[in-house]
């Protein structure tokens, strides 16, 4: 008669089986990786939960200038402006908080709610910078580990990201720290279109960078980064990359493909969803010479 009960591994907790997984103490960041990957391959997490822990871990290696929404796309409130010229803009962003500014980008004097804005319409007679809440300012290079605590300690939901010389640099939210774990949060107000695929980042010494969504096409990246990428047998720069690695990329990896090089920001074990895309450094003279021939 056969035995079809489960063995003595199949019927042990999670927890145990993964504490007989990692009795083998990681030396480094790379070999717990290694270790959580084959716990993946035997079922003992699944792709979600796997994705979420390479997150964290990757949470304390990126900075505030990794995420942060550029100063250039920035949606903005002049405290200057009537009400009737910066309601349209809440309305058509919707987003819940708005940094508010004083002649430019660079004067934040206040982050003002949304939701504030209905006491404008119960019949008193509200002055804009009443209404404001302070702004929090942090360093580019802010760990986003450290971010999250202070986010959540603080109950703030959004920090302003300075350059080395006070000025604005972008706007970090704690939902773009979170969508490093947990993957995209989208809600009824997000809408999917081109122009967010391709986003310009701060500058490397080798030139510009652009943080790009797995889903943009190649065709478009060509168009920005005045590059020559071949779509022939796929679409997507998420598609490409995979392409080329003969795999699923995972987080952290770099792959360089016709000059420009590709970082994964953010990849499940399904697939890859964000990536950070720069220029290869100029190289010398002579050696563009030596290629050629």
């Amino acid at each position: 008669m056969s035995d079809d009960s489960p063995g003595p591994d199949a019927r042990r907790p999670l927890f145990e089986r993964l504490a007989a997984l990692l009795l083998r103490v990681p030396e480094d960041r790379e070999q717990l990786l290694g270790v959580l990957r084959q716990a993946h391959d035997r079922s003992l997490l699944d792709a979600d939960a796997l994705s979420m822990i390479e997150g964290v871990l990757q949470v304390a290696e990126l900075s505030a200038v990794d995420v942060m929404v550029p100063r250039a796309q920035m949606d903005v409130i002049d405290v200057s402006e009537p009400p009737e010229a910066f309601l349209t803009k809440v309305i058509a962003t919707a987003h819940s908080r708005f940094p508010v500014v004083e002649g430019d980008r660079d004067n934040v004097v206040g982050i003002l709610h949304a939701k504030e804005l209905l006491r404008m319409y119960g019949g008193e007679e509200v002055d804009l910078r009443d209404l404001l809440r302070p702004a929090i300012f942090i360093p580019e290079s802010k760990r986003l580990n450290v971010l999250l605590r202070e986010f959540r300690v603080n109950r703030n939901h959004l920090a302003i990201v300075v350059d080395e010389y006070g000025g604005t640099a972008g706007l970090i939210t704690i939902e773009d720290v979170l969508e490093q774990i947990v993957g995209d949060i989208e809600d009824e107000f997000d809408f999917d279109e081109e122009i967010d695929h391709i986003v310009p980042v701060e500058p490397c010494a080798a030139g510009p960078r652009w943080r790009v969504r797995a889903i943009a096409g190649i065709r478009q990246l060509n168009e920005i980064a005045g590059s020559a990428l071949s779509d022939e047998d796929v679409d997507t720069v998420g598609g490409l990359v995979t392409d080329t690695l003969g795999r699923v990329p995972r987080r952290g990896e770099r792959v360089e493909i016709d000059g420009l090089v590709f970082e994964i920001l953010r990849a499940d074990a399904r697939q890859v969803h964000l990536l950070l895309v720069e220029r290869l450094a100029s190289r010398h003279p002579d050696d563009q010479g030596a290629a050629r021939d």
